[in-house]
């Protein structure tokens, strides 16, 4: 069985808007932003993590609609009204931790891994209960995305892509902070 967003207009139209409020303001802020327009005085120390992060999200997103329309059989026909409900709110859920995350960290947010000498660790917000809420936010719309196709093996290689990735930057984080 086919994503509903293959076959369902209204469908397609909801997860559309979706991605956009998404990716609209992540690629606005990607060309705004990079660690030395905003932070002079930060040592970027991102080890290539960027490019990796986004290019393993690509990936996973490019497999996930691929699957979805190559292996139908592997489709989730359970509730599958229901569950594209919960995987758009899940997107929207996503990118409000992340820019909520984001907006915590103020002038210490970069897209690279940059730290300063000033810089503190900052607690404050969702950061008091998650070690790293942007990326969890990234993570929780991946799921949402993953779930509004409804289809198990597209679900599994796109988690897989983005866990990958992001294990690996909080990695290079981690050495950064130490």
């Amino acid at each position: 069985m086919l994503p509903l967003i293959y076959t369902n207009v209204g469908a397609a139209r909801i997860f559309l808007a979706a991605c956009l409020i998404w990716n609209v303001p992540e690629m606005i802020g990607a060309f705004k932003q990079t660690a030395k327009a905003s932070r002079k005085e930060a040592s970027v120390q991102d080890r290539g993590s960027m490019g990796i992060l986004i290019g393993l999200q690509w990936v996973g997103l490019a497999l996930n609609f691929l699957i979805a329309g190559l292996f139908p059989a592997a489709a989730i026909v359970w509730h599958r009204t229901a569950l594209f409900g919960i995987g758009v709110t899940l997107i929207l859920l996503g990118v409000a931790l992340r820019w909520y995350a984001i907006w915590m960290l103020g002038r210490y947010f970069t897209r690279d891994v940059a730290v300063s000498a000033d810089q503190q660790v900052v607690q404050t917000g969702p950061y008091r209960y998650i070690r790293h809420p942007a990326y969890s936010g990234t993570f929780l719309t991946m799921l949402g995305v993953g779930l509004a196709v409804a289809n198990w093996a597209s679900l599994v290689a796109l988690l897989l892509c983005v866990l990958s990735g992001h294990l690996y930057r909080v990695s290079v984080e981690e050495r950064a902070l130490s």
